[in-house]
């Protein structure tokens, strides 16, 4: 009893010469220009950064991750009790 499946049966890739498209009109419909879209999302991703950087800041001065933050290095560099 066999318990392997057959290989698949794959097709050979075409010999024949790919000829070079001469009317590119389609292409260029299709690939309309975007100008300024890279920017506005850099703009957004900034924007969100800035944002989480702020909440950041405001977490870590709170008074228990200090002591929280303190206690950990503390205890890394031996210092603690």
């Amino acid at each position: 009893m066999a318990t392997t499946s057959p290989s698949p049966e794959i097709e050979e890739p075409s010999t024949g010469h790919i000829e070079p498209v001469e009317d590119h009109s389609e292409i260029e419909q299709f690939w309309e220009p975007d100008a300024g879209a890279t920017t506005a999302e850099y703009a957004i991703t900034t924007l969100a950064a800035c944002g989480f950087a702020a909440l950041l800041v405001v977490v870590l001065k709170s008074e228990p991750i200090k002591e929280l933050i303190t206690g950990v290095i503390s205890s890394a560099l031996g210092l603690g009790s």
